[in-house]
């Protein structure tokens, strides 16, 4: 899990325009070239121009297909909170590297707190997370406390950036 702290594209180098194409992509990543133009005034040459930068820039990370895990398999999703024995660095790279491998990884936060790490996985049923949880986790030896959350249901917010440009320019 790549560090990006120091490599974010600054907010300032963006007009309305540009966070207007994002929160279109961001809602819907098939939008036609041709429609996504119309609907931010721009020519489709000027609109791909921007979204090309918008590429090349780090501003636009990326496209992707959201998925149903039960087409996997998946019927349950969890949160393991992970706590460090150190935090040495060799440590939290020793631990980024090993969740990396893991397939049931969804996702993984590196947290301020009581715990070091939320790992989101999703797996077959309780026992395949059990089994999961022991071997992925409580046989390391940089892991020294894991708490396990289930996921009852999750919601992915597509209007994230558009609200919240929208609340900051208000204050």
């Amino acid at each position: 899990m790549p560090n990006n702290i120091l490599k974010h594209p600054d907010p300032a180098l963006f007009d309305r325009i540009d966070r207007a194409i994002l929160a279109y992509l961001q809602h819907d990543a098939r939008i036609s070239n041709k429609e996504l133009a119309a609907k931010v005034g721009l020519a489709p040459s000027s609109c791909l121009a921007r979204v090309r930068r918008l590429e090349s820039s780090g501003a636009l990370l990326g496209y992707h297909a959201e998925v149903d895990p039960r087409v996997w398999g998946v019927t349950l999703e969890a949160l393991i909170a992970i706590r460090l024995e150190k935090h040495a660095r060799s440590a939290i790279a020793a631990f980024e590297r090993h969740i990396a491998t893991l397939p049931e990884v969804r996702g993984a936060f590196h947290v301020a707190g009581a715990n070091d790490y939320l790992v989101h996985v999703a797996v077959r049923d309780s026992g395949h997370l059990r089994e999961f949880a022991l071997s992925a986790f409580a046989t390391r030896p940089e892991v020294a406390h894991m708490e396990t959350s289930l996921i009852f249901s999750h919601r992915r917010n597509t209007a994230f950036g558009a609200a919240l440009t929208a609340t900051t320019a208000r204050e």
